[in-house]
């Protein structure tokens, strides 16, 4: 391998791992971020607002605040120095009222002399003092003598104590003459403005964010069947059309239901019309061997055109409402052990769910008859969360293969090894059973039951 080869090689590998590394960045930054709107708008708010001020507080400090300080404590230290200055080159002042006297009068200071040897021990330094620091920084500087300060034990006052030859002049100085104490006002104010700011813009928010929530609300109880009677745009230009899109949107899909309804009813009362010429005329021609076959292919005819507009028809014009779940599935029980099958049920959870009543019960009550029609033991277990209301209908049969059960929910499709022929099933109890509970919102899937059959299990959220 060539030099070049060698080196295009390491380079493909380093780009490898440099993109392997930003892709584990990138999905931990997305799972770090909140995934709601409202937060994440707040952040995009707050983010900018924090960058801002910290960057304006930083400038701030560094530029005013430091300099001013700086500059105030340089004068009061060359004050003193001033002082000292006089103290030794003015002998004859015994008493040292003429120091004391311009110090208080001209300078703003409160000057005295104590004995020597009179320094306090060190005290803790504070944890942050811009005035201690530049205090200590400007004494070393320009007097260069032993010195104690304390800044922290008078709120108002400085004190300094430099050790002279013969004695410790001791230096009170206004707290405001060696500190810009103005700082803190202009950060007070800068976050007070920037919280009621902050505060504001969250109402405004949550009044922005409202809309798109209801929305949001509308659709999922569309998709669960039930209606939405108070739903009206709201909010700004852009959330209203996507709200009236979704009224136009639902009111096609009823208008649509509807007209297919209408169809198939007027398909029923024609086809009902034949039939029923087909029963007459069958019954003023007599009992033959012949007519009775011909009755048993009209009957079968007429069982057959129920099913079909029953699933084309589903479950539209029925209203969503409370509904003890516990009771629907004993009532189911009850049927079936009417018809000679062992039946159990058991239902954990709180049993009221709003859903469609008749349109559940029928949906659960094909999955019992279809269970019924192959099997001689039934187990109907009912569970409700926070989130799904889940219905299991177990049986003992001899199931469907699994390369099968998605099939069987296809219209009119029958499995021959599984059903009779003769006993005139149309093929449309489990596609009419996944059609309801599809319209509220949920789904149904087959799968192996451990009592050795097929177990179906429906999930619609509550």
């Amino acid at each position: 391998m060539s030099t070049l080869d060698a080196g295009m090689t390491l380079i493909r590998t380093t780009s490898r791992r440099v993109s392997l590394a930003n892709g584990r960045m990138a999905r931990a930054f997305k799972n770090w971020m909140p995934k709601g709107l409202y937060a994440r708008a707040l952040l995009i708010m707050i983010v900018p607002m924090v960058v801002l001020q910290s960057v304006v507080a930083f400038v701030f400090m560094e530029r005013h605040w430091n300099t001013v300080t700086r500059r105030l404590s340089t004068a009061v230290v060359q004050d003193v120095a001033a002082l000292i200055d006089i103290y030794k080159d003015y002998p004859q002042d015994k008493d040292r009222a003429t120091i004391r006297r311009i110090a208080q009068q001209r300078l703003g200071l409160v000057v005295d002399f104590l004995p020597p040897g009179d320094m306090p021990p060190p005290g803790p330094k504070p944890f942050f003092s811009l005035l201690d620091q530049s205090l200590s920084v400007q004494i070393s500087r320009q007097i260069g003598k032993p010195f104690w300060i304390d800044t922290v034990g008078r709120s108002s006052l400085v004190e300094i104590r430099i050790q002279l030859d013969d004695a410790v002049m001791q230096v009170f100085a206004q707290r405001s003459a060696a500190y810009a104490s103005n700082s803190e006002i202009f950060i007070f104010w800068m976050l007070g403005t920037s919280s009621i700011l902050l505060f504001v813009a969250v109402l405004f928010l949550r009044n922005q964010i409202k809309p798109i929530l209801l929305l949001a609300d509308a659709a999922e109880r569309f998709g669960k069947g039930r209606d939405a009677p108070n739903f009206r745009p709201r909010g700004a230009r852009e959330v209203r059309r996507a709200a009236q899109a979704f009224i136009e949107m639902k009111m096609r899909i009823e208008r649509s239901i509807e007209q297919r309804t209408a169809m198939l009813a007027g398909v029923s009362h024609d086809l009902r019309t034949i039939l029923t010429r087909f029963k007459l005329e069958m019954a003023l021609i007599g009992d033959s061997p012949e007519v009775d076959g011909m009755r048993k292919d009209v009957d079968e005819m007429h069982g057959m055109l129920e099913a079909y507009l029953a699933f084309a028809r589903g479950d539209s014009g029925e209203q969503a409402q409370p509904t003890d779940m516990a009771a629907a599935l004993e009532d189911l029980r009850s049927d079936a052990e009417r018809n000679g099958h062992a039946a159990t049920t058991n239902f954990q959870g709180l049993p009221v769910v709003t859903v469609k009543p008749a349109a559940l019960k029928r949906c659960l009550g094909n999955l019992v008859s279809n269970a019924a029609r192959h099997a001689d033991s039934i187990a109907i277990n009912g569970h409700r969360d926070h989130r799904w209301l889940t219905v299991m209908v177990d049986d003992d049969g001899p199931g469907i293969p699994q390369d099968m059960r998605e099939e069987v929910f296809k219209p009119f499709l029958r499995l021959d090894s599984a059903r009779n022929q003769d006993e005139g099933g149309s093929g449309l109890g489990l596609a009419i059973a996944r059609d309801i509970a599809r319209s509220h919102g949920g789904d149904i899937t087959l799968g192996d039951s451990p009592m050795g059959g097929l177990r179906a299990t429906v999930r619609v959220p509550v």
